[in-house]
């Protein structure tokens, strides 16, 4: 891919008030600041690339009318503009807060360009952005993010990406931001980090929904990877609501108001705050295809809101929790539970109509020639299983976890039954990941699939029900958000490691670092070195690699197992 030569200087600088400053952190010294006065106090985005377009975004506070558009240009002092586009509109009163998305039509595939906006004199933070290639391609580089809290810490990890990345393209795969207000979920911190979620309370209208959006916009390390790369994103749960399903969610209940008002409220606020394409019509359908050259086609799953059943609930396991876990009729009675209530054939989370569309574009990827089939993804795909805890976890830990908790007593006791890790992931829905792979089977269509979610890096094999290997899943920790286990820290007590040993599918877990994955594609490999961050709660971090792994392409049919390289 020809990219222009960019050094960070001219990558982060914005041309009016944005500037440079010393970061606390010694191995970074040119961070992206935004705009502290003005119109442009949440900078500038763009997202959405094909090989001649790209969605351009950014927010205008105090908008009092006249002049508005963009500028969009080969070189930094805009003496090459090759698109621009803007016009005149009058208000009654200012306008405190609106956003506005211009695609700029007409580019270059695979190209790089700068972009700025303009409020009549007043000119935004300039932004790179790239069109996606076309045709033969050497070598792209994709990074990798999910699972940014607010309150739970600094963006670090942004800064890291935006500063030292590289990255052709930032793919997000959702919990852009949560939902919680103060006092719930990893907020615990978040007054002494000056970081206290806006509004104070659980977000539910539209009003609050836009009004987090812009406080996550405001923030400089977030700003500084929209400036650098285009992005692709997709939503999670938390830009609605924790556990989100087709009818509703964990959490919404009735004192909340419709969940459908609710959700089509967050939806519009979204796509007013991301630099993304809008559907015709349905909101919901926010999934398609992306073609990276001739090296590889990105898939975008839309898991949630569309035709995902709701989660079936660990209140629901068969045994009490002291059962016998030698007694063949409580095993058989937990079989019969995973088999008929979890494994219910009738149970969907993408639909039939979602796996046929991603079984046309890997096939036709795969007709092409091209190495990669990459399917963004939000829970984890692989199959896994919670560890023996009964056993593996020390005795004064469980007696601390359960002490006052009939809730984790049952829980870990239902652990030596082989308990699925998440009923919210693929694991609650196994029906559908068979339906999944068995369309990928027959279009001969190995993949990738990056994960997000989970706050913990896996490297995790993918098989089907017969045990064959249909690819590899890379799964990102989190920006900021707690690891599954930070509540039950413990000296000695190594969570990612007992994954690894009670599943066979689990090459690697790390349930302690924050990061993101930096996934460089090359018609021989796909290297994905997991990046990680040394702190969260101050801005002063430490960067390295947590550690490195390469997916080979299929040869005949036959799909490598993922290779740890560092």
């Amino acid at each position: 891919m020809s990219k222009i030569n960019l050094t960070r200087r001219t990558a982060l600088i914005g041309a009016a008030g944005a500037g440079l400053a010393v970061s606390a952190c010694s191995q970074s010294p040119d961070v992206f600041q935004p705009v502290e006065n003005g119109s442009f106090n949440h900078g500038v985005a763009s997202g959405d690339p094909d090989q001649t377009s790209v969605m351009l975004w950014t927010a205008l506070t105090n908008d009092g009318g006249g002049y508005r558009g963009v500028e969009v240009a080969r070189d930094d002092a805009f003496t090459d503009i090759v698109f621009e586009q803007g016009g005149e509109i009058a208000y009654v009163t200012v306008q405190p807060l609106g956003t506005l998305k211009i695609l700029a039509t007409g580019l270059e595939p695979g190209a790089s360009y700068f972009y700025r906006f303009r409020l009549n004199d007043e000119y935004s933070p300039v932004g790179i952005t790239r069109t996606l290639p076309e045709g033969a391609l050497d070598q792209y580089r994709i990074g990798v993010f999910s699972c940014s809290n607010f309150p739970a810490g600094h963006f670090n990890v942004y800064r890291e990406a935006a500063e030292n990345g590289d990255l052709d393209l930032v793919v997000h795969l959702g919990d852009y931001f949560y939902e919680y207000g103060a006092g719930q979920y990893a907020t615990g911190n978040s007054e002494a980090m000056n970081r206290v979620p806006a509004p104070v309370h659980e977000i539910i209208s539209h009003a609050d929904y836009v009004e987090r959006h812009a406080q996550y916009k405001s923030d400089p390390d977030l700003q500084a990877l929209h400036a650098a790369a285009p992005w692709i994103l997709s939503w999670d749960d938390h830009e609605t609501a924790n556990d989100a399903w087709r009818d509703g969610a964990e959490n919404h209940d009735e004192s909340e108001g419709a969940w459908a008002d609710r959700r089509e409220a967050a939806l519009r606020a979204w796509y007013d705050w991301q630099p993304v394409r809008e559907p015709d019509g349905d909101l919901r359908q926010r999934r398609g295809h992306f073609e990276i050259g001739d090296l590889a086609t990105l898939c975008l799953l839309e898991s949630r809101l569309v035709a995902r059943d709701e989660q079936v609930g660990l209140d629901t396991f068969p045994l009490a929790s002291d059962a016998d876990e030698t007694d063949p009729a409580n095993l058989e009675a937990v079989a019969a539970w995973k088999r008929d209530v979890i494994g219910d054939e009738g149970r969907t989370l993408l639909g039939r109509d979602q796996i046929d569309d991603i079984q046309a574009a890997c096939g036709a990827s795969k007709a092409a020639g091209k190495p990669w089939r990459i399917l963004a993804n939000q829970v984890i795909m692989s199959r896994v299983d919670f560890p023996n805890f009964a056993t593996e976890m020390p005795g004064w830990l469980r007696w601390w976890a359960t002490r006052n908790s009939e809730f984790a007593r049952n829980f870990i006791m239902s652990t030596r039954f082989g308990v699925p890790f998440g009923l919210d992931m693929w694991d609650g829905y196994p029906a559908e990941r068979e339906r999944l792979y068995a369309a990928l089977r027959a279009v001969d269509a190995d993949i990738i699939t990056i994960t997000g979610d989970v706050h913990s890096f896996w490297a995790n094999d993918l098989r089907d029900g017969d045990g064959t290997r249909v690819g590899t899943e890379l799964v990102a920790a989190s920006v900021t958000s707690p690891s599954p286990f930070s509540s039950f820290k413990a000296p000695g007590v190594d969570y990612g490691k007992l994954m690894v040993e009670a599943n066979d599918d689990v090459g690697h877990c790390n349930m302690e670092d924050h990061g993101y994955i930096r996934l460089t594609l090359t018609r021989d490999a796909a290297d994905a070195e997991f990046i990680k961050v040394s702190d969260i709660l101050t801005r002063d971090y430490r960067a390295g690699i947590e550690s490195q792994w390469r997916v080979r392409p299929a040869v005949n049919g036959e799909v490598p197992a993922v290779e740890r390289v560092g």
